[in-house]
């Protein structure tokens, strides 16, 4: 069958011999990606999270993805320092980790990335791990549009506050913990982006959101 197909490409033109190689490299290049991709979130042994330090902190935790975060790291093991804009919603979530993982501790910060004062919060979040092995880091938090609309119909406040609390906010986060990181030599910080910035490369209708995410 081998030798059959290649007597076959013998006699063929040197364009189809030259389209044929490519359309073999593009799917054997996409074929990896994807074997990568499958081994990288279903066959990579987990990590032990907790050789990275004995807490981790998470921006946003109360609702979706971060409460996600919340809850997997503290199933790891690891104590938690939870930043959020609402000390009820701390609240909640910190008791229901407690309930459920009765060892683990929770520390929580109230910042409110867009309309507070982010040097004031920074120095909360500095006070809250002060001795704190803080080994993980999750920048979660984040905001998007009200509705779909285009760069130019963006209002002043909007622009604003998404790049307050997606960039500013994640940008000072991360540069209070990483001293302590890089003084233990260790850690690990994991960024939240979105689809937005990579399925529709420069979404037309959410563009500073997708551009803040990438």
């Amino acid at each position: 069958m081998e030798c059959c197909i290649f007597s076959k490409l013998k006699t063929q033109p040197l364009w189809f011999l030259i389209l044929f190689s490519l359309g073999f490299i593009t799917l054997l290049r996409f074929s990896l990606i994807f074997l990568k991709w499958v081994y990288v979130n279903f066959l990579r042994p987990s990590k032990n999270l907790k050789k990275y330090g004995s807490w981790a902190l998470i921006t946003g935790p109360t609702d979706g993805i971060g409460k996600g975060f919340a809850f997997q790291l503290a199933g790891k093991g690891l104590n938690l320092v939870l930043v959020g804009r609402s000390p009820d919603k701390l609240k909640l979530v910190s008791d229901s980790i407690s309930a459920k993982f009765g060892k683990i501790k929770v520390v929580t910060v109230v910042v409110d990335f867009a309309t507070g004062d982010l040097d004031s919060g920074m120095e909360k979040i500095r006070e809250a791990i002060e001795g704190l092995d803080v080994g993980v880091l999750v920048n979660n938090v984040g905001i998007s549009y009200p509705y779909a609309r285009f760069f130019h119909e963006v209002d002043e406040e909007l622009l604003r506050n998404l790049i307050k609390v997606n960039i500013e906010g994640t940008t000072k986060v991360t540069q209070v913990v990483l001293n302590g990181m890089l003084k233990r030599k260790k850690g690990a910080i994991v960024n939240i982006g979105s689809g937005a910035a990579i399925v529709i490369p420069s979404d037309p209708l959410y563009a500073v959101y997708a551009a803040s995410k990438a």
